[in-house]
């Protein structure tokens, strides 16, 4: 089997006693891969002419079902989101000068506004998030089918325990509000880990 940048970089991790390898390996692994995904990503968007923040917004707004499809409130989008109602005004003021969204009356409030995905803005994040569907397709094709169903299935299951670690509250649950002091340890210990992951991607 082929080795990978992850393989080189462990065998030089020593020194650290409860360190297990094949769980560093997945951590690491799962990190990098998250990485590269997210930049390519992002080149994606910037061909399409978006950030990957504004895509999120138009994303949100192209799975909302509420009574008026693809619109949401903006306190709706923020709390979704977990922006400040200030970025999310930003937001929203940047995508209706380029015609993606707009804002109209909310129906059941006079003093109130509902965010709408225009037509621009509904072909801005199918194309964009379509490209990127292409490119992921490209690299998943190194599995087979049914590799692909047993790596989702392994993933899920780790997916599964993090969420149920989150419900009896074992681990902070995410987009949880913290206090200053356990924001730094907590961005200590991903940096930690990040420096590992970046090592070796």
């Amino acid at each position: 089997m082929d080795r990978d940048r992850i393989d080189h970089f462990l065998e030089h991790l020593v020194g650290i006693p409860d360190l297990d390898y094949e769980v560093e390996g997945i951590v690491d692994r799962i990190n990098s891969l998250q990485k590269k995904v997210r930049r390519e990503l992002e080149q994606t968007l910037a061909e399409h002419g978006l950030t990957w923040a504004e895509w999120k917004v138009l994303g949100s707004l192209w799975h909302a079902h509420n009574e008026i499809p693809h619109c949401s409130s903006p306190g709706e989008l923020a709390a979704e989101l977990e922006l400040s109602s200030g970025a999310m005004t930003s937001r929203i003021d940047k995508l209706e000068r380029a015609g993606l969204v707009r804002r109209r009356p909310d129906p059941d409030d006079r003093r109130g506004v509902k965010v709408e995905l225009t037509d621009a803005g509904s072909r801005a994040w199918l194309e964009s998030t379509n490209a990127q569907a292409i490119k992921e397709a490209r690299v998943a094709r190194a599995l087979t089918k049914a590799e692909q169903e047993q790596l989702n299935t392994l993933l899920r299951k780790l997916m599964v325990e993090f969420e149920r670690e989150e419900e009896t509250g074992a681990r902070p649950k995410s987009g949880t509000v913290q206090s200053p002091e356990a924001t730094q340890e907590a961005a200590a210990a991903d940096d930690a880990l990040g420096v590992r992951a970046d090592a070796a991607a």
